[in-house]
Order: structure tokens, then C-alpha cells, then sequence
């Protein structure tokens, strides 16, 4: 359904506060490497944070690391199957079975189940444990999502699982999303 990846760059901006994404994607190693900054902040939360994922051609997270501006940093590997160790290669059976990552406050992570599953619209809802990351604490969680396919390529649900919020993504050529309810609107 999405094609190959060639190098790309696109931002979004928040609904609410002030900010900006800036993420630029490319094929690395017969694989793909996104880098990103997020800075802005709503109310006295603000933040400054680079990020890099790199994924394989399955589009399954292989590592990634986040960082702010004040020093605090998290890097992550994973063997594509769901186990997870930090940089130090200690094993962390806690996110064992996440293949994906959910990066707090960024779009472009909604695009790796979307492009590594490229659900259809008679799949249902897909059930996924997401190795969350939340930008305050950089303390990661296992959180549980679904994706529901509503126009092949188009268009998908998110929900998280236990049913407190809901959103329907429409994506790009790319499967990048395009804009997000309550969230973000690319720029």
C-alpha cells in the first residue's frame, strides 16, 4: 500500500500552546532513520527534545534515543521482536512483546504500526502494546493501543485501549499523519 521512503522533511505545529515538530525521515541501511526536534510547551510546561528512531524494512523499531535540552536522555534497542534492552544491553523484560514506540507529543510514531501492519479496513481493531514514552519523565510504560484501518492509506483510528481517547488520523503518501485532532497540524 505505501510505497518506498525517500528522504523527507515535514513539521507540524500544536493545536494548543506553542511549538513545533521538525522531522526529517530517510532509508538508512536498507532500513529508515527518523530525526526529530520538538520544542514548545503548554502553560509551565515547556520543552526542548531531539529524538532519533531507527527502523528496519519491516519498519519495526531497532533503537532510538530522546534527549532535552537540560541533559536527561533515554536510548533504547530493540531486537524487532518485541525484547528490549537499554544502552548498557541489559535486557528489559518489562516491554517485552512492544514492537513499536509511542513517543509523547510526536505524530510521526503513530506512523510505525501504520506502516509495519498495514492494516486493512476488515482487520478490525489492531491491538498493540506500545513502549510509551512521555516527554515529562522520559520514565517509559507499556501502554495499550489499537489501529483501525478506515480508508486504506488514508485514513485510521487510534484509540488506546481502555477507551479514553480516540482519534482519527488521516496520513499522508507516506502514512505520516497529516493532522491530528487535539494534538497537531502539519505545516
Amino acid at each position: 500500500m505505501f510505497g518506498p521512503l525517500a528522504l523527507k522533511t515535514v513539521r507540524w505545529r500544536p493545536l494548543e500552546g506553542e511549538g513545533l515538530e521538525h522531522l526529517t525521515i530517510r532509508p538508512v541501511d536498507g532500513g529508515i532513520r527518523a530525526q526529530g526536534t520538538l520544542i514548545g510547551g503548554h502553560g509551565k510546561e515547556i520543552h526542548g527534545i531531539s529524538y532519533r528512531i531507527d527502523c528496519d524494512a519491516a519498519w519495526r523499531v531497532r533503537h532510538f534515543s530522546v534527549e532535552d535540552t537540560i541533559g536527561r536522555r533515554l536510548e533504547l534497542r530493540s531486537d524487532g521482536e518485541g525484547r528490549w534492552s537499554g544502552s548498557d544491553g541489559v535486557l528489559l523484560g518489562t516491554f517485552d512483546g512492544c514492537i513499536d514506540i509511542d513517543l509523547s507529543g510526536s505524530p510521526f510514531t503513530n506512523t510505525l504500526p501504520i506502516r509495519r501492519l498495514s492494516p486493512q479496513p476488515g482487520d478490525g481493531a489492531i491491538r498493540l502494546m506500545m513502549l510509551y514514552v512521555p516527554l515529562d519523565t522520559f520514565e517509559p510504560f507499556v501502554h495499550r493501543q489499537r489501529y483501525t484501518c478506515l480508508i486504506p492509506g488514508r485514513r485510521y483510528l487510534y484509540e488506546s485501549d481502555d477507551g479514553s481517547f480516540r482519534a482519527e488520523l488521516p496520513v499522508d503518501e507516506d502514512g505520516l499523519v497529516i493532522d491530528y485532532p487535539t494534538l497537531c497540524k502539519r505545516l
